[in-house]
């Protein structure tokens, strides 16, 4: 399961960040994503019954979408949420109790880093993937080229002020999948009733991502 989620967050290359003000609003951003053609969700902690959430999007789209949880710190939260069928688990910085839960379960770990000695400390912990994060106060795609240099074959997520006008420019860095929320997950416009803004921005990274793709083949 681990390798099939990792093949499948490289093929996308966008990790939605989907924090919602409650289910209704969740449910609503995850369909406006996956209309616009992104087959990846994470369902961040902070969304008020986050592991219901994410059973019942596991229940209706789990076959098709690659669904996580975010925001995870404790190994308690990861247990609760594989348990509710998380498919990937994402965290802030690094918890070695949430990789090993997960490890433990065949499920893909993305724990946060920043520094050097961060993702060391990560991939030592046994990660295959690690978000960046916060990834734009850091100095953004110039980081990652940074960590590329000693770590060039380690899968980097950006996460933190990625957004359309900077996509290509972390992919060309090397970024391994871009982790976007308040740019693609557009809160104020899913309470305007303005899906359309959701599934045009997923469309336009999709673009971006294919376009990308293509330039280094």
């Amino acid at each position: 399961m681990i390798e099939a989620a990792i093949q499948k967050i490289q093929e996308i290359g966008i990790i939605p960040v989907v924090r919602a003000g409650d289910v209704d609003e969740a449910r609503r951003a995850v369909d406006a994503i996956c209309a616009g053609g992104i087959s990846i969700i994470e369902i961040t902690m902070t969304v008020p019954n986050a592991p219901a959430v994410i059973k019942e999007l596991v229940q209706e789209r789990g076959k098709s979408v690659l669904i996580g949880a975010g925001t995870i710190t404790n190994a308690a939260q990861a247990e609760i949420c594989m348990d509710a069928g998380a498919q990937f688990l994402v965290s802030p910085g690094l918890s070695v109790p949430v990789v090993q839960a997960a490890t433990k379960r065949s499920i893909l770990a993305m724990p946060g880093a920043l520094t050097p000695t961060e993702l060391m400390a990560a991939l030592d912990a046994g990660a295959q993937v690690i978000k960046i994060f916060p990834c734009g106060s850091a100095g953004g795609p110039k980081h990652i080229k940074a960590l590329k240099a000693p770590f060039p074959k380690t899968r980097l997520v950006p996460t933190g002020g990625v957004n359309l006008a900077n996509a290509q420019e972390y992919l060309a860095a090397g970024a391994f999948a871009l982790g976007v929320g308040a740019d693609l997950v557009d809160l104020a416009a899913l309470r305007r009733n303005e899906v359309s803004k959701v599934i045009e921005m997923a469309k336009s990274l999709v673009a971006v991502v294919s376009q990308a793709r293509v330039g280094k083949s």
